[in-house]
Parts: C-alpha cells; structure tokens; sequence
C-alpha cells in the first residue's frame, strides 16, 4: 500500500509524475542548525512550487537530510525528522548545509568534508547557512573565496580560515558556486535562486505572501531581469564591469570587441580575464546570460518565440533554439508546451 509524505497526496501525484520541478534543493540539517534561515528558504521554495498554495512540490523540490539518518534539533529545541537517507551527489541543483552552533561545526566528521569536496568537484553549488561556513572552511573549499559570515564569529573565522576573504556586510556571497549565507531570512538568497531557475512571477509570488515588501521585491527582480549569475563576486573588477555591460547590452547582438573596449582593454586580455575568474569565454558567459534571460521570459511572458530570440540578441529564432537546446536539453516551445501542461493540470486539479 502506498504511503504519502506531508507534501504529496493521491490527488497530486498525476501532477507531480507530469513534469520535472524546475529547481531541486537538498538540505542537510546538521545538529542544532539555525531554524530561521533555513525556513526562509524552504518557505521561499514551497510558494513557488506550485501555482496556488497547497504546498505541492510540483515547480520547485526539496528533502530534509541529516548526517546519520536520525531526527536532529535545532538550536530553538525544535526536532526535525529527516525525509530521505542521505544522498546527495547528481541529484540536486543545490545541496544546502545548515549550521547553527558552533560547538556542532568547529569539528566536523571527515567524512562529510569529503562529502562536501565531491559535491564540488561534480559542480553541484553548495550552499552553508550560519556557521555551515566553518565546515566549508575546513574541507579546504574557502581557500581563495569570498565568504559572508556573521560579525559575532568574524574573528574566530579569520583566525581558523586565514586564507578565506571574509565579508561581514553581505547577506550572502557566491564564489564558483560555493555559496556563504551568515544566518538572516535567506529570503533575497532564495529570491534569486528561484527567479533564476523558475522565472520571475513565481519569486515575486513568494516575496509577496511572506510580507517582503514592494521595494524589496523591486530590489530583488528589477524588470523580471535578475539572474543567478548576479550572486557571484568576482575579485577582477575587469570582468564584473565587463559582465555589468553585457546585462545591459542583453537584446543586442554587440561584439566583444565592444565589450572589451567598453572596459578599457583588448579582446585577448578580456578571454584571459574571464577564463581565470569564471572558467568560461567571454561569448560563452554572455550567451548564458542571454539564454537565461530568455528562459525567463518563457516563463513569464507570452511573448513569440521570434520576439524572444531577438530580445536576447540572437540573429533569428533557429540561432536562439538550436542554443536553447544545447544548454537547456530541448526546445523553447517543448519547454514552454510541457510547463503550460502542467498549469492545466494544477487548475483542473488532476
């Protein structure tokens, strides 16, 4: 006989079998973590998972996971049950480590720093709430990043992590993609994320029931153009200017002659540049971004397929699909067609 978690029933399962959710989280809560962060970002994730607010794990999914498979507590003396043994590697978009006290994360077992090491060396982004940041620190994966973390650890932080860059002013930082989050709501972290993988309209959906307010929602989706890659600080400001224009130049088809001009160096010192800080070409980096954009777009206008390969500088829409379909594994109108599916299903509620 079938059994059904807290976020699946009968009457959803024909709907949760029909499509593949957009962004995949997997949590794993370490003992006495910090509940406020970590609910920020589940909450987030759970308005924009489905259409209404049934909490059906249908656009966006998430597991709760701890180290050794049994019920931790967090710091409030609140326990959680795990839903699933832990397992991690390929199969989430972002793996969230959830600190909390720092007598849970000063020491942590070698087995999961080797966990962490091999998560990134597969280039699933990691994502360390609270003092989550000590057990990235000391699996080595900090040395030469940035990090956000908290004022009240600043110091030991330093002294235990020499050669990490520590940032106390940021709510959160990425550097390839080892993402440091210091505690807070994580709410403007989950914003960006699901804005990136799940459009616009459906981050707005979850500012919106959680009280954040206009100007923060502003903030966080200026006209529905925000992207993932904005979480990332890179330390070469040749390449962040470069990559300011490159957003701001998304419709038109430009040259990286331009680009490079528009920061002051050459075509060659611009490639380098990039290679080193981003492991990526300057045209590869912009076509992300565009076809990023575009995704969004699919998401969040009804915009022709047409209109959308000339608003993210592509030549014609043959251009625009056949690299949509490289980066993203089928075509704009399939991609389009399959999530428009699934909203009939969630309002007819089959």
């Amino acid at each position: 006989m079938k059994t059904f978690s807290v976020y699946e029933t009968p009457a959803d399962e024909g709907v949760n079998n029909a499509v593949k959710p957009d962004l995949r989280v997997g949590f794993i809560l370490m003992n006495q973590f910090t509940l406020v962060p970590v609910a920020g970002l589940v909450d987030s994730l759970r308005f924009a998972a489905d259409k209404s607010f049934r909490s059906q794990q249908i656009f966006c999914k998430w597991d709760w996971m701890t180290c050794n498979d049994l019920p931790v507590t967090a710091s409030c003396g609140m326990p959680v049950s795990p839903t699933k043994p832990l397992g991690v590697i390929g199969e989430y978009d972002y793996v969230v480590l959830a600190g909390g006290l720092l007598s849970e994360t000063r020491d942590p077992p070698e087995w999961l720093l080797d966990l962490l090491r091999e998560l990134h060396a597969a280039k699933t982004p990691i994502i360390a709430l609270c003092s989550g940041s000590f057990v990235l620190g000391k699996a080595g994966l900090l040395d030469g990043r940035r990090c956000a973390v908290h004022f009240t650890i600043r110091e030991e932080f330093m002294q235990r992590f020499p050669s990490a860059e520590v940032l106390v002013d940021k709510s959160y930082v990425d550097d390839d993609d080892i993402i440091t989050c210091p505690g807070g709501t994580a709410i403007d972290l989950a914003a960006k994320l699901i804005s990136h993988h799940c459009g616009t309209i459906r981050a707005q959906k979850g500012l919106e029931y959680l009280l954040v307010d206009d100007e923060e929602i502003q903030r966080q989706t200026p006209n529905g153009k925000s992207s993932v890659t904005e979480l990332h600080v890179y330390k070469n400001e040749l390449v962040e200017r470069a990559i300011g224009y490159m957003r701001s130049h998304m419709d038109a088809p430009g040259s990286l002659r331009a680009v490079a001009e528009s920061v002051g160096t050459n075509e060659r010192q611009l490639h380098r540049a990039f290679m080193s800080n981003t492991n990526e070409s300057p045209a590869q980096y912009w076509r992300k971004l565009r076809l990023d954009h575009a995704k969004r777009l699919l998401m969040d206008t009804n915009q022709h397929i047409t209109q959308i390969a000339y608003a993210t500088g592509f030549s014609d829409a043959s251009h625009f699909i056949l690299w949509f379909r490289k980066l993203f594994g089928e075509t704009p109108s399939s991609f389009r067609k399959r999530r428009h599916e699934v909203e009939k299903l969630i309002n007819t509620g089959h």
